[in-house]
């Protein structure tokens, strides 16, 4: 028998269970959900969205900001990933709001400035273990806009804490874990 074949034979085994890469869950298709799930989520959007908008519209509190309706999705229909968590939902805002801002103070209106802005918010997000997508456009919100300074309390850091108030008190009321951790 040849060196190649006996080396065929030989039993995979030998490697160890240690050096093993670790497994890879790749997903063959998309997830289903329940009726009641999607229900659940979608009366919790509904009111977070509606408090924020009452507030905003009737009371002048502006609370709205356009990232934050992707922020009620993932709040409400997956409340126990990292991204849902408050630390995550309302470091990453005021973290990508503020890069936003800065970066439009001290460039300008320039496309790399944005780009470079929206890179930089992506990188403090994670070296601050704040990463939430949503607020990945606010450095473009801002931009966009051209708000003064104050867009980073009104209604960035208001508007993250009124959806974190409204997740735990909605998750308390459903009688499910929100959130999974604070810091």
């Amino acid at each position: 028998m040849s060196q190649v074949a006996s080396r065929a034979a030989a039993p995979v085994s030998a490697v160890s269970p240690a050096a093993a890469p670790p497994a890879v869950h790749v997903a063959t298709r998309a997830p289903s959900y329940s009726l009641a799930r999607g229900a659940i989520a979608c009366v919790g959007v509904f009111i977070v969205i509606g408090v924020m908008a009452f507030a905003s519209f009737n009371l002048g509190w502006l609370l709205l900001l356009g990232s934050f309706g992707s922020t009620a999705v993932m709040v409400f229909t997956f409340p126990e990933l990292h991204f849902s968590q408050p630390r995550s939902v309302i470091g990453g805002h005021v973290i990508c709001t503020a890069v936003g801002l800065a970066a439009l103070a001290l460039f300008g209106p320039a496309w790399w400035a944005l780009a470079a802005a929206t890179a930089a918010a992506v990188a403090l997000m994670m070296l601050t273990r704040t990463l939430h997508p949503p607020a990945g456009s606010n450095p473009v919100i801002v931009f966009l806009v051209a708000p003064p300074w104050g867009f980073l309390v009104f209604p960035t850091l208001l508007g993250a804490l009124a959806m974190v108030a409204v997740a735990v008190l909605f998750h308390r009321g459903c009688r499910r874990q929100y959130p999974v951790y604070w810091y």
